[in-house]
């Protein structure tokens, strides 16, 4: 069977890694998969060498001239199907009679502007009741979770050789938290609750990792400095391999807030055997157990967010079972096969195979 994937990203986040993810699994099943991406977007060379793709302007969601690049592009590629993921490229896209349109949706967009497409997958149970409670036909919702790989073995001289060269004491707690500078991602709640935090714990210094890049970086940078713990917070950018950061985190921490419909944060942690802490947005209450798997905190209650930080890093026995809980979960419930095989069988369904 051949595919489009088509994604209108510009920047890279957890959907972009999915994306790849979710790719690469198709085509080792045997499915054809051609990637269209957005012209100057960092996935065109993120993809793995061997991975088809082109590249459209793919402008704003109204402009007439993208929807019609998108139909021509479709016409010369002739796949039995496109999936488009997220709003920008789902209400660009118009299929071509007897091509089948499935939109992956991982946010809570209006539904009405995807009815168009034959299909709507989503991540969550979350947002498929927001669809279903929009009118979209039960038949026409389809939830197929996600899933990240088991992380590669990493030599202790690649840890050892990351954690000396971070601008923070040698011997202090780390936190993680990874993601977009976007308002979703709750990190301006996190830097409020890290500048609640005693500066030391259990006798050690406390510092905080955040991985991403995005439109907030600078501002919250202010607020760090702001706050008086620029000192003690480190922004790494964006990491194409974060493996590293994830080995030396003490805690991985979610701060997002309600809207958050999934969390692949969460089970990349829970991958690298870390322990999370988050808040109880949509998406972390949907896949964690509390207090087995997670601890979770009310969102943007920088206090409560304090509170949980302060009572988890000295306790080694507590860190340790959720780590060891958030693997079992990974290996029974969000499995590389399980998931592109459920793709697959959506696909062969739509297609009538």
């Amino acid at each position: 069977m051949r595919t489009v994937q088509l994604i209108a990203s510009r920047g890279l986040g957890g959907a972009e890694g999915f994306f790849k993810r979710l790719c690469s699994g198709l085509m080792e099943r045997e499915c054809e998969v051609h990637a269209l991406l957005r012209e100057g977007g960092a996935l065109l060379a993120d993809l793995p060498p061997d991975m088809a793709r082109s590249a459209l302007p793919l402008r704003t969601v109204w402009d007439p001239l993208s929807r019609l690049e998108v139909r021509r592009e479709l016409r010369r590629l002739r796949p039995d199907l496109v999936q488009t993921w997220m709003s920008r490229a789902t209400r660009l896209t118009r299929a071509p009679r007897g091509m089948v349109h499935v939109a992956r949706l991982g946010g809570y967009y209006t539904p009405a502007r995807f009815a168009h497409a034959d299909a709507v997958v989503v991540n969550s149970r979350g947002l498929a009741d927001h669809l279903l409670a929009a009118g979209l036909p039960a038949r026409r919702v389809h939830l197929i979770g996600n899933f990240v790989d088991a992380p590669a073995p990493l030599a202790p001289s690649q840890v050892a050789g990351l954690r000396a060269g971070l601008p923070l004491p040698a011997d202090a707690w780390l936190l993680l938290a990874v993601g977009r500078c976007v308002p979703v991602k709750g990190w301006d709640v996190l830097l409020q609750a890290f500048a609640r935090l005693p500066r030391a714990i259990a006798g050690r210094p406390v510092g905080l990792l955040l991985l991403g890049d995005g439109p907030l970086r600078a501002s919250l940078q202010d607020q760090a400095r702001q706050l008086g713990v620029a000192g003690q917070v480190h922004f790494a950018g964006w990491q194409a391999d974060p493996a590293p950061f994830y080995a030396l985190a003490d805690l991985v921490v979610f701060p997002s807030r309600a809207a958050e419909a999934l969390g692949n944060v969460i089970l990349e942690a829970w991958a690298h055997g870390r322990p999370v802490l988050a808040s109880a947005c949509h998406g972390a209450r949907e896949i964690t157990r509390p207090d087995v798997d997670a601890v979770l905190v009310p969102c943007e209650d920088a206090a409560a967010l304090a509170g949980a930080i302060a009572s988890l890093l000295p306790n080694d026995a507590r860190r340790a079972a959720l780590a060891a809980a958030g693997q079992v979960r990974i290996g029974r419930d969000f499995s590389r096969e399980a998931v592109v095989g459920a793709y697959l069988d959506l696909y062969r369904y739509l297609l009538g195979h």
